[in-house]
């Protein structure tokens, strides 16, 4: 019987390598797997046009499979499936974008791989004749990972190395969210311990402060994101001479210093090369470079256009989403509506909230209250800080939330601090806290909150947090002339303490 590889190479040779590759990275890269796909989605739209005689007019793939579909050459399902490892494929070229563990990363490839084989059978008469032959799917393995780092080692293979260079990028991305995520919930849980007295004398319901946060992630880490960051810096780094993808990951690295102190002005350098060499990553950065400035580059409105079209038409979906908002800064809201909803149809996050607020004005496109609510919710789900800060901020200005509303809001304001360091959602959840918001006051999470927005504020917010800091502490003042508990009087000095 057939293997699932064979199966798909006997429905076409020129998908097959994209599948192998694609499955072959799953466990180990699967940001590299989840490229392959995307790759693999390409390929399979251009043999259906061709199958069909439709002739493409746009290189986006979003508007190809949208081609198709208008053209009855697929139906709805397949569609849907053609979509699905778009959007699957796309979070593998910015797996930071999403929030996503290693884990998530390896479960989409995974299903993502089965969703390939399911739209394969299903395709096979268009073909082929007759229905799909049977195959037996075979396991995944971790063999590809070890290839890759003998390849890189003894053969001095620059792909090797430069996909070494990606696992380890990936890892250090993750690792660098896990530690930020890290030191928010130790804080928490510090502040939590310390304020437990408090929280039963203080609150209008049992809940802790953290009863609706997320749970502490894992301390067990083997190597900081710092470290790892390094190793990858040193692969793309030997791997540069060769390889042109490389190259653009050299500069990156050299950009943001992964390997210590950061080198602008060489990166950027580095990163113009790669994209003169029509490297897709590299034009979408230098664009965003010629967008709005940076060390080499001065801004350019042209030039980013030029750059961000050629990156955008070859699926990427940062430059679609950045070029976007060029055309709304320009004051082309048409074209802005055109760019950002493509890339909120890729599963762009960003662009998600940003065609949520378009909907919601009418910029662009028609005023549309309930599509701007699903984009917003898509966003939020995807862990857009922005759009959780938002809804959160909606839910808490609404005299009519319920409880699980507000838990929601709590929750979506944990994570923006959490990962963004935030200062408006600091103040925000600071005041819930404060006035009894949520259902409870805490006046020592609600002084620390604002310790911290003060320390990362800057002078238009540290005139919002002066007039909150001044009422917390006359809070303070007049629940101590109450007589409290001693355990309630500790716990209130220990607020006032905060704000001293």
């Amino acid at each position: 019987m057939l293997n699932d590889i064979e199966f798909i190479n006997g429905f076409s040779t020129e998908l097959s390598d994209d599948y192998r590759l694609a499955k072959s990275y799953v466990r180990d890269i699967p940001t590299q797997a989840l490229v392959y796909i995307r790759s693999f989605t390409h390929k399979l739209a251009a043999q259906l046009a061709v199958q069909h005689g439709v002739t493409f007019t746009s290189a986006n793939l979003y508007d190809r499979i949208e081609q198709l579909n208008q053209r009855r050459v697929i139906d709805v399902a397949a569609v849907r499936a053609l979509h699905r490892l778009r959007s699957d494929g796309n979070r593998g070229a910015h797996p930071e974008k999403y929030h996503l563990t290693q884990t998530q990363l390896v479960n989409i490839a995974e299903k993502s791989i089965h969703q390939i084989l399911q739209i394969i059978e299903k395709l096979y008469p268009s073909l082929h004749p007759g229905v799909a032959p049977h195959y037996q799917f075979e396991a995944f393995d971790s063999f590809a990972g070890r290839d890759l780092c003998y390849r890189a080692v003894m053969t001095n293979d620059p792909e090797a190395q430069y996909l070494v260079g990606m696992s380890l990028k990936a890892k250090g991305l993750m690792l660098q969210e896990q530690e930020r995520a890290l030191a928010h919930t130790t804080d928490d849980s510090l502040l939590a311990s310390s304020s437990s007295a408090s929280s039963s004398s203080t609150s209008s319901s049992s809940n802790s402060a953290e009863s609706n946060t997320p749970s502490p992630i894992s301390t067990t880490v083997e190597q900081t994101s710092a470290d790892v960051f390094a190793q990858a810096a040193h692969w793309f780094h030997i791997a540069s001479a060769h390889h042109q993808a490389a190259l653009f990951e050299h500069g990156v690295s050299l950009l943001h210093g992964y390997s210590g102190a950061e080198n602008p002005a060489t990166g950027e350098a580095f990163i113009a090369q790669a994209a003169e060499q029509g490297i897709v990553n590299a034009q979408a950065l230098l664009g965003f470079f010629y967008l709005v400035g940076s060390d080499q580059f001065e801004v350019d409105i042209n030039q980013a256009e030029t750059l961000l079209t050629l990156a955008a038409n070859a699926e990427d979906a940062e430059a679609m989403s950045n070029l976007g908002v060029l055309f709304y800064q320009n004051q082309q809201f048409e074209q802005a509506y055109l760019w950002v909803n493509k890339a909120a149809q890729t599963g762009y996050p960003h662009a998600q909230y940003h065609l949520a607020l378009m909907l919601e004005q009418g910029e662009g496109c028609q005023v549309d209250i309930a599509t701007s609510q699903q984009w917003m919710q898509e966003a939020v789900e995807q862990g857009q800080l922005d759009a959780m800060l938002r809804c959160s901020s909606d839910i808490l200005h609404d005299d009519d939330a319920s409880q699980e509303q507000l838990n929601i809001a709590e929750h979506y304001l944990h994570e923006v601090i959490k990962y963004g360091r935030n200062v408006t959602a600091m103040i925000e959840l600071s005041v819930a806290l404060a006035d009894g918001i949520l259902g409870r006051i805490d006046v020592v999470q609600a002084a620390y909150l604002l310790q911290q927005a003060n320390l990362h504020a800057n002078e238009i917010q540290r005139q919002v947090i002066e007039p909150l800091w001044q009422s917390l502490l006359m809070q303070i003042d007049s629940v101590i002339a109450l007589n409290p508990t001693e355990d309630e009087l500790a716990t209130l000095q220990q607020a006032k303490c905060l704000l001293a």
